[in-house]
């Protein structure tokens, strides 16, 4: 199992989230400690992802789930068995040189742009863990049509809050979820 993970899973994972569902909540647990037990995390080599993670969380004392995975992924940077680093390039604030798609990429936002960029730099594109938000939806098709997969770990409560937030509009079909692997637990 190797994904980029969204901020938000963490934010979600520590019940940092307003109106997010126990189901949502459990399942980015449940995701980030799969991750620590048998994954890789993903990350850009500048720390864009890192630094936004430290910045949104608490590691001094930890008070959730995320902040857990947040200093045991600090712990494991430099461990390959655990973290895979790959450069992204800003070319100017919040702009990236590898994020799949240049004119998504001006419609993206621009704090989310790493993310993108991280998985489309790697050469296996492993996917994006998606909690909740909801602008997601509208852009995983075409981010899909590079290679680039998102998994919205929450897709009932990604499309609740985008009925809330664009009553007006449609509401966008999610990816098929991923179901979490099942892992010998010796």
């Amino acid at each position: 199992m190797k994904a980029v993970i969204d901020t938000n899973v963490l934010l979600v994972a520590n019940r940092q989230h307003a109106d997010i569902s126990e189901e949502c909540a459990q399942s980015c647990v449940d995701r980030l400690q799969a991750m620590q037990a048998h994954g890789i995390t993903v990350i850009d080599d500048a720390y864009h992802i890192l630094g936004e993670y430290q910045h949104k969380t608490s590691i001094s004392p930890p008070k959730g789930v995320g902040d857990v995975f947040l200093k045991w992924l600090l712990r494991n940077a430099g461990n390959p068995m655990h973290v895979e680093m790959v450069s992204i390039t800003e070319t100017e604030p919040e702009h990236f040189a590898e994020f799949p798609c240049d004119d998504l990429q001006q419609r993206f936002d621009a704090p989310d742009r790493k993310f993108p960029a991280t998985a489309h730099a790697h050469p296996e594109k492993p996917p994006i863990w998606q909690a909740a938000d909801c602008k997601w939806l509208d852009w995983w098709p075409t981010l899909a049509e590079y290679g680039v997969q998102v998994e919205f770990l929450c897709p009932a409560d990604a499309r609740g809050f985008y009925r809330n937030k664009f009553p007006k509009q449609p509401i966008p079909a999610a990816p098929a979820a991923t179901p979490l692997p099942a892992f010998d637990h010796d």
